[in-house]
């Protein structure tokens, strides 16, 4: 599906699971497909914060420091609030730039983006300047928001510890959890309730970000 001469994120996202499939080993493929696995076993899709449930509000410091206030953007418009599990996961690095590419359409229908990681400040920082975005990046350390919404989950033992090897992901989050988020997205309108909700099992799959700008043109 084209969006102004765009391709899709999807089919970007698709690309990059083509590209893994070719060239990871056999026991990465089994570990990650175990993991997977493991997360749509935990039932964790159902049980996470859906349309019609009020959303919990939050204050986060972005990569600034500076506190952000979910209700004070709310009071604007409607958010639309994702999660992204790090700068180190290929999926989101292409998810980000792609919601920033749509974040001019998002404006125009009255809505504010917010993204929320696990990822320390001082990551996070880097991860917003490297793609140039124009919209907030806040730092959720310890998933504190992200279990009020219901959307985390452990790691198997061995994907934590892949994960761990080839790019300190406990370095990235300062803790040793192995627990990350869900790869959601959620419209909030002005009244603080989920209006939309994008929940996926597999974080390669994400939210279409033109399909949000249809979205919120309707509502």
């Amino acid at each position: 599906m084209q969006n102004n001469n765009r391709t899709s994120l999807k089919s970007k996202l698709d690309e990059k699971k083509e590209n893994f499939e070719l060239k990871a080993d056999d026991n990465k493929k089994r570990a990650y497909k175990e993991g997977q696995e493991s997360v749509e076993k935990s039932g964790i899709v159902s049980s996470a914060k859906q349309v019609g449930e009020k959303a919990p509000n939050f204050t986060l410091n972005n990569a600034l420091g500076q506190p952000v206030e979910l209700n004070n953007y709310l009071k604007k418009g409607n958010v639309v609030l994702t999660w992204y599990r790090g700068g180190w996961c290929p999926y989101c690095n292409i998810t980000l730039h792609e919601l920033q590419q749509e974040l001019p359409n998002f404006k125009a229908n009255g809505a504010t983006l917010i993204a929320l990681t696990p990822e320390l400040p001082d990551k996070s920082i880097s991860t917003a300047e490297k793609h140039d975005l124009e919209f907030e990046v806040l730092s959720d350390l310890g998933n504190k928001i992200a279990k009020e919404y219901g959307i985390v989950f452990k790691l198997t033992d061995e994907v934590a510890e892949m994960y761990n090897k080839s790019f300190d992901m406990n370095g990235y989050n300062g803790d040793k959890s192995n627990e990350l988020p869900l790869a959601a997205t959620y419209i909030i309108n002005k009244s603080g309730e989920i209006i939309y909700a994008f929940l996926d099992a597999d974080y390669r799959n994400r939210a279409e970000p033109s399909e949000i700008t249809a979205f919120l043109k309707k509502n």
